[in-house]
Parts: structure tokens; C-alpha cells; sequence
């Protein structure tokens, strides 16, 4: 069982590392949608969950938001605003995959340092979840495009999620629910945004909220 968690927790590593070098909106949704549904494996193959009533209900509840409503929800906004299929970034995309190694490898480093009050199941919990939030963060930080933006803060609470699975035996059922339902909300918010944004700029790139005026 430790091996199937290593190797999906590894598939979401890579995953992440995709979306940051990506240049194709299209496929940087897609891959998204990929990391749900592994992201929704996890529940099962956790041994601290297999045996908890609301694994269950974890797993088909993220599968449902992550893999499938957020994934639609992006594709829909990017048709309605006209988005191009091009991902425009501050640096170049190869500079931006070994930054996301640097990430990675720091992440490992850290996550040797990190004690947790618990046994997990598996030595990657910690680092993944700690470099998909870094990753993500970079994703908000050097992308120009509100949308891609939005993957960034999608990916970077993949990550967070990750963390939190890794300690589910205890965390309270509510907390978990409540997570997916923020993402949910902070999606929807955000395609609010994007279309107020397209309304009167008639453009995405965040460079345009310099010149908002009262």
C-alpha cells in the first residue's frame, strides 16, 4: 500500500512540475483534472483511512470538485472571456521547470527537518505537499494571465490538501469537507473577477489592475 501512495503522491509531484512549465492552457487544465483524481485516490490507499467511515465520502467528494467541476468551471470561463490558448509568463518556461526543481529539491531538504506529531504512512506526504504549495505559489507569482493565476492557487491548495490527508485519522470530518467546499467558492469568486476583468480591460493580464482608479 505504501508503494501505490508513493507512486501517486509522486504522479501529483509531477503533475505540478507540468503545470508550471506549461505553455497550453487546455493541457494545464487537463493535467488539473489528472491531479484530482489521484489526489482523490489517496483516501483509499491511506492505511490511516481505509478503515474511517468518511474516507469514502473524501475520496468521491474530491474527485467530484477537484477532477471534474473545477476542471469544466476553468474550460467554461476561458471560453466565455475568449481566453488565448497560450499561457503568458515573466520568465521563460525553462527557467521556470528548473525553478520548480529548485523547489522540489528544497522541499525534500525541509521536509528532513520536519517533525510531525504523528506517524505517516509514507516519507513523501510532507515533501510533495510542501513543494506543490511552493510550486503553486510560484505559478501566482509569474504568471501574467488571471487564469493561469487561478491553476496556481488550485495547485498550491492541492498541496495543502495533500498535507491535510496525511494527518486524517485526526482531523474532524468537517474540516475536510470544508476544504473542498473553499475551493469551490474561491473558484466560482474567481471566474466572477475573470469576466469583470475581460468586461473592462478586454484583456486578462493582471498588469492592467495598475491603473484601477476609484
Amino acid at each position: 500500500m505504501q508503494t501505490l501512495i508513493d507512486i501517486v503522491l509522486l504522479l501529483v509531484l509531477l503533475s505540478d512540475l507540468y503545470l508550471l512549465s506549461s505553455s497550453r492552457l487546455g493541457a494545464s487544465i487537463k493535467v488539473l483534472a489528472f491531479q484530482g483524481v489521484m489526489l482523490s485516490l489517496l483516501p483509499f490507499l491511506s492505511t490511516d483511512m481505509v478503515r474511517s467511515p468518511h474516507a469514502f465520502v473524501i475520496a468521491i467528494s474530491s474527485c467530484a470538485i477537484k477532477a471534474i467541476l473545477i476542471p469544466r468551471l476553468l474550460s467554461r470561463a476561458a471560453r466565455e472571456v475568449h481566453i488565448g490558448l497560450e499561457i503568458d509568463s515573466y520568465i521563460p518556461y525553462g527557467a521556470s521547470l528548473l525553478a520548480g526543481m529548485g523547489v522540489v529539491l528544497l522541499s525534500f531538504w525541509v521536509a528532513r527537518k520536519f517533525q510531525l506529531p504523528v506517524t505517516v504512512s509514507s516519507r513523501l506526504w510532507i515533501p510533495v505537499s510542501l513543494a506543490a504549495v511552493m510550486i503553486g505559489l510560484l505559478m501566482l507569482i509569474i504568471r501574467k494571465k488571471a487564469i493561469s493565476q487561478v491553476i496556481g492557487y488550485l495547485a498550491m491548495e492541492n498541496g495543502i490538501y495533500v498535507l491535510g490527508l496525511s494527518l486524517a485519522a485526526q482531523m474532524p470530518f468537517l474540516v475536510e469537507l470544508g476544504v473542498l467546499l473553499d475551493i469551490f467558492a474561491g473558484v466560482f469568486i474567481m471566474g466572477i473577477i475573470l469576466n469583470h476583468i475581460k468586461y473592462y480591460f478586454d484583456d486578462l493580464d493582471v498588469e492592467n489592475l495598475t491603473v484601477l482608479k476609484d
